[in-house]
């Protein structure tokens, strides 16, 4: 073990420079016979944003181990190794290129919280590398590499999760088995949204990258792009080239928890309206936008999202309802619902408070808190050791994410797609179609 004062001045140290792998390197098959460790050996791919909440959830599991953080930008990576000092001795080494980090035979997971255009490749990388995936929402930028990622988990039998950590939330799935058990009725319909004040991103200026960004490791399977200055750490999330807009950042959480609610799989018609309304800016997808979507004639959801409009809907930032013949069910954002009847003035039938779920909800700057996410990446951790499917497991993953992209394309087409139910494809729209897949940068695409 190192001592406290060494840990210290090699995170002081590892703002300006990364430290360097160790190790003889093993071809891939050998790592994918390797057996599991008392302590699961994770890598934290991005740490400037969302992936600072997991180093602190995976440091802080019991069952696991940060041996790697993987950033291609070194002013990110003091504050994160000093969040995990808090929870385990061992420093981890710090390696910019994902390669070389899958190269270590001892590594069991990777944690992938990099921009969005990197969730699918690297974790196509692991499961070839013998890894198990956590990856965050969306799974994949575009359902090309969706579907790429399902067959690569199964390929390689790698335990791969999204991190819509709503699945493992006690009150949820509560709320869940209250709607499958016919609490309200046959569900028919859910309504879902997501409000913000976001600001204006402005117009970037071509720059050279900052010295402290690996800027052609971050773009990685990206075509090549000169950098801009209103582009990293946060607002690629509005650039198509390497985000997925606010439909797959917040929406990918709300259309999982209506698709689980209502039992449905593909969808059979997906339009969408809105555009970028509240500002003249560089921002690329809707700031307002309705997805709408039909699972045949027997069910139907819509997504309601106001990225730079506040007022609240049923006194909540984001939620979902759900509404069947029998009444409807508002699911809060935050770990709570309440069930109302169908009369003429619905009347509360049952409530659920945030209180009464077994999380306390540590509110921080990386996400929903510490103990909202560290059930969800207990559950990964305990899927590994025992073989049970995760409870947010990527096929299903990938069929939530794929509606979101749907309203997408339906949104960029500016046209009402007809879908095959049987696997979620667009047909008879060869524009939309167009946007299925994406191109590479030259030796960035994946293969399975």
């Amino acid at each position: 073990m190192k001592a406290r004062k060494n840990r210290r001045q090699f995170i002081k140290d590892s703002a300006l420079a990364t430290a360097a792998m160790g190790g003889v390197i093993q071809p891939f098959n050998i790592l994918k016979k390797r057996k599991v460790a008392d302590k699961m050996q994770v890598a934290i791919m991005g740490v400037c944003n969302r992936g600072r909440a997991l180093a602190n959830a995976f440091a802080a599991a019991e069952n696991s181990e940060i041996t790697y953080i993987c950033e291609v930008d070194s002013r990110c990576v003091a504050d994160v190794l000093a969040d995990i000092a808090k929870y385990q001795d061992l420093v981890p080494k710090v390696e910019k290129d994902l390669r070389k980090v899958l190269e270590d035979p001892a590594l069991d997971a990777l944690a992938i919280a990099a921009p969005d255009h990197w969730h699918a490749p690297a974790a196509i990388m692991a499961c070839e590398a013998g890894k198990h995936v956590y990856v965050e929402k969306p799974c994949s930028h575009n359902p090309q590499e969706g579907e790429w990622l399902v067959e690569a988990a199964k390929k390689h039998n790698r335990v791969v999760q999204m991190g819509n950590q709503r699945r493992t939330w006690s009150n949820v799935q509560a709320c869940i088995a209250d709607i499958h058990s016919g609490l309200i009725g046959n569900v028919y319909y859910a309504n879902a949204w997501y409000v913000n004040g976001r600001q204006p991103i402005g117009y970037g200026k071509k720059q050279s990258s900052p010295a402290e960004l690996d800027f052609d490791l971050w773009q990685g399977p990206a075509p090549r792009k000169e950098y801009q200055d209103n582009l990293h750490p946060y607002n690629w999330h509005w650039f198509w080239h390497w985000g997925t807009g606010e439909a797959l950042n917040n929406g990918t959480h709300f259309l999982d928890l209506m698709r689980w609610g209502l039992q449905v799989d593909y969808p059979s018609y997906v339009v969408s309206t809105g555009g970028r309304f509240h500002y003249r800016d560089d921002w690329q997808p809707p700031d307002t936008q309705t997805i709408s979507i039909n699972f045949g004639d027997e069910k139907s959801m819509t997504w309601e999202s106001r990225s730079c409009n506040r007022l609240p809907v049923h006194g909540q930032s984001a939620g979902v309802t759900f509404h069947g013949d029998g009444g409807s069910i508002v699911l809060e954002s935050g770990n709570a619902y309440t069930v109302y009847d169908n009369d003429r003035q619905p009347k509360v039938i049952k409530q659920i408070s945030a209180e009464d779920g077994k999380e306390h909800n540590q509110q921080n700057t990386y996400g929903p808190g510490l103990r909202m996410d560290l059930g969800h990446i207990e559950n990964f951790l305990d899927a590994i050791r025992d073989g049970n499917p995760p409870n947010s497991e990527i096929e299903g993953g990938h069929k939530s994410v794929l509606l979101c992209q749907l309203g997408n394309i339906a949104h960029r087409t500016q046209s009402g797609l007809q879908i095959n139910p049987a696997n979620g494809h667009i047909v008879g729209n060869p524009e939309a179609e167009k946007l299925w897949s994406r191109t590479y940068e030259p030796g960035w695409q994946p293969v399975i």
